[in-house]
């Protein structure tokens, strides 16, 4: 009766072996992936990141725009006023 549960209890146990010496094996490859992941900039990455600079760039030339045609439709009715 000893013997089976010896056997049992050992092919659990290289299973067990097996598994944790094949994630230390692999570790290392998923740890240098994962560096390598967080450094570069994928080609999605980078357009989305353009995207919102081009967005930000128009939102900052419209807000001058509309600025400007303020201080446009302000001086012409103070020249107007000065004329009446």
């Amino acid at each position: 009766m000893r013997i089976p549960a010896a056997l049992l209890l050992f092919a659990s146990l290289s299973g067990c072996l097996a598994r944790t010496a094949l994630d230390v094996v692999t570790l290392p490859v998923k740890v240098a992936s994962s560096a390598v992941d967080a450094v570069t900039t994928s080609q999605a990455e980078a357009d989305q990141k353009r995207g919102r600079e081009i967005r930000k760039q128009e939102e900052r030339e419209g807000t001058a725009a509309r600025k400007a045609e303020k201080e446009r439709e302000r001086e012409m009715r103070q020249a107007q006023e000065q004329d009446d």
